[in-house]
């Protein structure tokens, strides 16, 4: 796949660079596949996920549902592109082109898709992430595991909540909530303090969900850190990664990375969106696997991600 060309890179941005005055959103194609879904004959490098196989780029669901992390009019454009045809031809393309793994949040239109799509012939497996409100009702997590994901986590949002207000045995009470359903507990993280915790508290966790950037750091931190004239909006400090990436390698358990693109906000140019792969990619554990957003209204970028996932993962075992 060529991503070199300068008018493929303006085709990519178009929307956002016309329309939103923005750089574009988490990852996008319109490559839509064939109507009945067909295994993948060229499956993307794996890692070992309890008693699965997944593979190492996860398709991620943010721009799917709406969650831009930008701003309410991209939002709007995202889930109002998303009907459920696209979605199932965006996962059936996602499994056609070698990714077997689907992660995204709890909600009745996330589960009718998942449905629609198994019902057309899907396989790929399914990651559920809790909604930040499971700390009053735990029994979503019930709900979730009649769906037979091949994991469950809390929502990071909600794990660091709880971590501040020192309610942590609410989090852990969730996670053995999550056991009992016999399916594989994750915690996911936005601040890697907290997976730090889990590791020296021995937290009964099969996998970390590590965000690259400390979104849920609380204000007066960022205050102490870039002053009280705050940029406007979510921020991005690209001090976050390299902390994070530490973590990652400290810990033995697999780590399913997301922000990897800064929520669109590393996405510049073709180089760019390849040097955001290469970087993490080269600075987790060959046991670790991306989540990535893919966004199908302009080009096939899931087609594109997987290219270049699979070129580095082959370069590294070169």
């Amino acid at each position: 796949m060529n991503r070199s060309s300068s008018a493929e890179s303006s085709t990519r941005r178009g929307f956002l660079g016309q329309s939103a005055g923005i750089a574009a959103a988490v990852m996008a194609s319109p490559g839509l596949a064939e109507e009945k879904p067909r295994a993948s004959e060229n499956l993307l490098p794996t890692v070992k996920f309890g008693p699965h196989s997944i593979t190492r780029l996860i398709i991620g669901g943010n721009p799917v549902y709406g969650y831009s992390h930008f701003n309410k009019m991209l939002s709007q454009h995202q889930s109002a592109w998303h009907t459920p045809e696209r979605v199932v031809q965006l996962l059936q393309q996602a499994e056609k082109t070698g990714i077997n793994t689907w992660q995204n949040s709890y909600a009745e239109r996330t589960l009718d898709d998942l449905e629609r799509f198994q019902v057309a012939g899907g396989k790929l497996h399914w990651l559920c992430l809790g909604k930040p409100d499971w700390d009053e009702r735990p029994d979503r997590i019930d709900d979730a595991a009649k769906r037979k994901p091949i994991g469950i986590a809390p929502h990071g949002a909600l794990a660091e909540k709880l971590h501040r207000q020192n309610k942590l045995s609410v989090l852990t009470d969730l996670l053995k909530r999550i056991r009992d359903q016999g399916v594989q507990v994750g915690l996911s993280a936005h601040n890697p303090a907290l997976i730090e915790l889990a590791e020296q508290k021995g937290w009964d966790v099969d996998y970390y969900m590590c965000c690259l950037y400390y979104l849920t750091r609380p204000r007066a931190e960022y205050q102490k850190i870039l002053g009280d004239d705050l940029p406007l909006g979510e921020i991005y400090l690209p001090t976050d990664p390299p902390r994070m990436f530490q973590v990652i390698r400290s810990t033995k358990k697999p780590c399913l990375v997301y922000k990897v693109l800064a929520a669109g906000r590393r996405i510049g140019s073709p180089k760019e969106v390849r040097q955001c792969f290469e970087t993490a990619l080269t600075n987790v554990k060959p046991t670790d696997a991306l989540i990535v957003g893919m966004y199908q209204e302009f080009n096939d970028q899931v087609a594109e991600n997987a290219a270049i996932v699979r070129e580095i993962c082959k370069r590294s075992q070169g």
